[in-house]
């Protein structure tokens, strides 16, 4: 075993986290909890994966779950596309495993969501495979412990930490380090494989990272060379573009009107108000839908940040004498205000009906 792994390990058994919900469990957890930690911190994580789990503990329950049910479980931890991707993987593996999760790289891969670095932590926390991880805070203490010059979202760059990630593996005792599932004791390249998560969690951060207390300090390149501040180099700067959207609350005493989102695209299958791009087209929706609108109030405006762009939001509550759409009609559905807080929305609906309930 190479001294970087060596060090690693022996910190992780000492200083790492041993007390995370997923730690020692089954493939289909340790998968949920992958999936959910993709640009997303831990702390966030942690009450949503409770609750997912209460629901859905295993993997035939999420396959013959409802979009919706997954979705409103999801509702709060954004990039939509994961939980909508998470169902999927669970349908394929109930039809073609029978339930059981894949234990080959290349079948967990194939499924949907999982990229290279997914599968791999699967295999090696599962499995207790050798395959090398490259998440973001992974490939932040690679570019700094090896010098790696770039941005890594470059693809020579990436190929480059992928190829350290791979040399620095621990190699397996003669005999192996024995698979099975991570119910038993965890093996070298498990512990290994969360030393790294932990490390760039806790120690090798961002901003201010705790170089005093790192177990590879000693040989870490950007720390000899003054360049910790410098490595990994930054993704060049663009301009992010900005959009603007009016949300029609349409309402009728305290019940809301709700439009299903496209499965594809921002917000893909949530429930969201009505949106028009500007007052005349206001207009023409409450013309176009009969609306008689008895009460017309303005919110002030916020702004809700995606990864791509801005998005600038200004809530207009319309208070309806009567509902226009029959309930439950295709694409649309009334609910009451707390009833709609439970449902699969994003976010910034979510703010605002607590604003509006609270009100």
């Amino acid at each position: 075993m190479n001294d970087f792994a060596t060090r690693l390990i022996e910190w992780q058994r000492t200083n790492g986290r041993h007390d995370l919900p997923w730690q020692g469990a089954d493939a289909y957890r340790i998968w949920l909890s992958e999936i959910m930690l993709q640009q997303t911190q831990v702390a966030t994580v942690i009450p949503y994966y409770q609750r997912f789990v209460t629901s859905f503990p295993n993997i035939a329950t999420l396959a013959t779950a409802t979009e919706e049910q997954v979705l409103s479980h999801w509702s709060g931890l954004g990039y939509y596309a994961r939980g909508r991707n998470l169902h999927r993987a669970a349908q394929i593996i109930a039809e073609k495993y029978h339930g059981d999760f894949p234990r080959d790289f290349r079948q967990i891969i194939e499924l949907p969501g999982i990229g290279r670095s997914t599968a791999s932590a699967v295999c090696a926390l599962a499995f207790h495979e050798r395959h090398a991880i490259l998440d973001g805070n992974v490939k932040r203490l690679l570019a700094r412990y090896c010098g790696i010059e770039g941005w890594a979202g470059n693809k020579k760059v990436e190929a480059q930490l992928w190829q350290q990630a791979e040399l620095l593996l621990p190699l397996p005792p003669v005999g192996g380090w024995g698979g099975g599932n991570a119910v038993e004791a965890p093996s070298d390249i498990a512990i290994y494989t969360q030393a790294l998560m932990d490390m760039g969690a806790t120690v090798c951060i961002r901003t201010r990272p705790k170089c005093a207390i790192c177990p590879i300090q000693a040989d870490c390149f950007a720390l000899l060379k003054d360049r910790i501040a410098e490595l990994p180099t930054s993704r060049p700067r663009k301009v992010v573009p900005e959009k603007n959207s009016i949300f029609l609350m349409v309402m009728q005493d305290n019940d809301i009107l709700l439009e299903k989102r496209p499965g594809s695209g921002i917000w893909g299958g949530l429930w969201c108000p009505p949106q028009v791009e500007s007052e005349s087209k206001e207009e023409e929706y409450i013309q176009h839908n009969g609306l008689k609108v008895n009460e017309r109030t303005v919110m002030d405006e916020f702004t809700h940040t995606f990864t791509h762009f801005k998005l600038h939001i200004t809530p207009i509550i319309l208070r309806v004498a009567s509902k226009p759409f029959q309930a439950h009609q295709a694409g649309n559905v009334w609910l009451d205000v707390e009833e709609a807080l439970g449902a699969a929305i994003p976010t910034p609906v979510r703010k605002l009906l607590k604003r509006i309930y609270s009100g």
